[in-house]
């Protein structure tokens, strides 16, 4: 019985450590956060969406017109075809994208998965204005921002788990962030009581990067003690099972 608690203890720890871990990404280029292509896709979907229903107007009310009139001519055909152009590049191009300012980080958001995606949009907006150490640290931030999205699909908006993320993701980072650019280059690194601004800066983006990994894991260590538990269940069932069998 011992054997089998202590396997079973390996067996939840070793699937608790398969949780992606986003600080170390072995010198890979970027990847790109899902949170926030989401949101672009979404966006992209929706002037498509503005594109086809123009179209099939264009070409409906022509050919309402075309049933009145006994038909529409090669000068119908032509109108359609410039209007349908007109309308492409219309509705393709317009509205733009527009990335999410501070002010849209929200931490009173009543959709705390949406507030992650715009965080890591917000994040992208803000990597030309950090420091080299700073923006890896800000990357590593956005991919553990992806799979905390994950674990937020179907949380309750008023558990403790969705009060922690909104404190962390738009509020607690995205001030740290503010905070940081408006202190001038040139005292960035000057130290003040045995520290400098970019250390402190460093340090914090470090805490929320642990205390974000942190509740990721709360979330998912539900699905984690399951899966360990149906594992070591199949284990002691078929395991045995094909230990006892003898070869012919």
């Amino acid at each position: 019985m011992a054997d089998e608690a202590r396997n079973a203890e390996v067996i939840i720890r070793e699937a608790r450590s398969s949780l992606v871990n986003n600080r170390d990404y072995g010198g890979r280029r970027r990847p790109v956060p899902q949170g926030a292509r989401q949101i672009r896709r979404g966006h992209f979907g929706r002037k498509l969406r503005n594109v086809a229903l123009a179209v099939v107007g264009i070409w409906l009310g022509l050919s309402i017109l075309g049933s009145i009139i006994s038909g529409i001519g090669f000068t119908g055909l032509a109108v359609g075809a410039l209007a349908t152009v007109a309308a492409v590049w219309l509705f393709g191009s317009y509205p733009k994208f527009k990335a999410p300012t501070r002010a849209d980080i929200n931490p009173a958001s009543p959709d705390v998965k949406a507030l992650v995606g715009r965080t890591e949009l917000w994040l992208e907006s803000q990597r030309r204005a950090l420091p080299p150490p700073a923006v890896k640290l800000v990357d590593t931030i956005s991919l553990q921002l992806d799979a905390l999205g994950e674990q937020l699909v179907g949380l309750d908006q008023t558990s403790p788990q969705a009060t922690e993320v909104r404190k962390l993701v738009g509020e607690h980072l995205p001030d740290m962030i503010d905070d940081y650019r408006k202190i001038p280059d040139h005292l960035r690194h000057e130290e003040r009581a045995g520290t400098t601004p970019a250390k402190q800066f460093m340090d914090g983006l470090t805490t929320i990067s642990h205390e974000i990994d942190s509740v990721t894991r709360q979330l998912a260590s539900g699905a984690l003690d399951n899966l360990a538990i149906q594992t070591r269940y199949l284990e002691y069932k078929y395991g045995d099972a094909a230990d006892e069998q003898v070869p012919v």
